[in-house]
């Protein structure tokens, strides 16, 4: 079973800073809450206070902005409830408020501040969500000053007072969202980045079968159509210089496509752990290297920098991960990373095809490619031969 550290970690950037942000207002609100019931001097007031903070904190727990969850209509009756609850609250406390109070502790009198407090809440849980809540907060600001004041001044002080109050709740609640909102857009874009690094790889792998193959099929069409008239013409010895010279046009095509899908054509290892830094760290993943390319043997630069190429591409497409660790030593490369049950979730818990290309890729030039999930871990290791392993042979 996973500590809480460990599931902490396992979470995206933007996903901690959203819990961060509801754990925060969730703590702020029971100090408040804390506080109030230590000043309160009626039961029924504690009792008011305790309610509304309940239903506050209820409503934000269940807001798809704050959890990062699609709406529900569970959170949607959640909400809905909540908000009734807090101006139900704020009706009680005006009902004892006009009843059972003397005219001048209006304002300062439990029921007042229950209902101050019930409004409050009510600006951060539901009003902030509203379509419009700078006016929904001027009405709840007059009808405060309406059902608690007794005259002309009392009613527009009370107003004024809890409209401020109402502001600094609904503005500290409108910052949020819009932080999260921020969050959000950079998610996505950092997300289309990475989709768009990934297809840039494949259009310039695309790219260079066409520059590989692409003249040998250009010259093969043109022989084949010289040859065809020179058979027509009878010249059968010229039609067969044509004839051999596109089979070997042909066998060479084929040895060139064999060698770009086998990965004998050049690739930089120090380009390729570069390129997979930048590509992780624009999907959200801290990538750290341990050791140096110049560790790796020279012979061993080929399958090393594919290694790097096609798992940083398996992080990218198949995880959720936030780190990981590249290992650079003299008889193999270890990459591994966070965020493996959405992997087992995408490929039913089998190796992606592209780890079992890359395995039959590296088995020619003597390199064996190992995986293995560990907990919330993927780990890609390429091992090969080193130089004494070599003269040994």
């Amino acid at each position: 079973m996973s500590s809480p550290l460990t599931w902490w970690a396992r979470q995206s950037g933007p996903t901690r800073y959203r819990l961060y942000s509801l754990w925060t207002l969730q703590v702020s609100l029971i100090a408040v809450e804390i506080v109030l019931l230590v000043q309160a001097d009626s039961w029924w007031a504690r009792a008011g206070i305790v309610v509304a903070g309940l239903a506050a904190a209820l409503s934000l727990h269940v807001r798809p902005v704050l959890r990062g969850h699609p709406p529900t209509h569970r959170a949607r009756v959640i909400t809905t409830g909540a908000a009734v609850v807090l101006v139900s609250v704020t009706a009680v406390a005006a009902i004892v408020s006009r009843i059972g109070e003397a005219p001048a502790a209006v304002g300062t009198s439990d029921a007042a501040v229950t209902g101050r407090v019930a409004l409050m809440l009510f600006a951060l849980a539901v009003g902030a969500f509203a379509a419009h809540p700078w006016w929904l907060l001027a009405a709840v600001a007059a009808a405060y000053g309406l059902a608690f004041g007794r005259d002309l001044p009392t009613i527009l002080a009370l107003g004024v007072s809890q409209l401020l109050a109402g502001a600094f709740m609904t503005a500290l609640m409108l910052l949020t969202l819009w932080g999260l909102r921020i969050l959000d857009e950079l998610e996505r874009r950092g997300d289309i980045e990475a989709r768009l690094r990934v297809a840039e790889e494949r259009l310039r792998f695309s790219r260079d079968l066409h520059d590989v193959v692409g003249r040998s099929f250009s010259a093969i069409s043109v022989k084949s159509e010289l040859a065809r008239s020179l058979l027509s013409r009878g010249a059968t010895e010229r039609a067969g210089a044509e004839l051999d010279e596109i089979a070997a046009l042909a066998a060479e095509s084929m040895d060139q496509m064999r060698t770009l899908v086998r990965g004998y054509r050049d690739i930089d290892l120090a380009n390729e752990v570069r390129g997979a830094r930048s590509l992780l760290s624009s999907a959200g993943c801290t990538l750290t290297v341990v050791g140096d390319v110049s560790d790796v043997p020279a012979h061993a630069h080929e399958p090393a920098a594919w290694l790097v190429r096609e798992g940083t591409t398996n992080i990218v497409k198949h995880s959720s991960a936030t780190a990981a660790v590249l290992e650079l030593r003299n008889d193999g490369i270890r990459l591994s990373n966070n965020g493996v049950h959405r992997l087992g979730a995408r490929t039913g818990g089998t190796t992606p095809s592209g780890l079992v290309g890359l395995a039959e890729r590296l088995q020619a030039v003597g390199a064996t490619v190992t995986t293995e999930a560990d907990g919330d871990e993927f780990v890609v290791t390429v091992e090969w031969p080193t130089p004494v392993d070599r003269r040994q042979e």
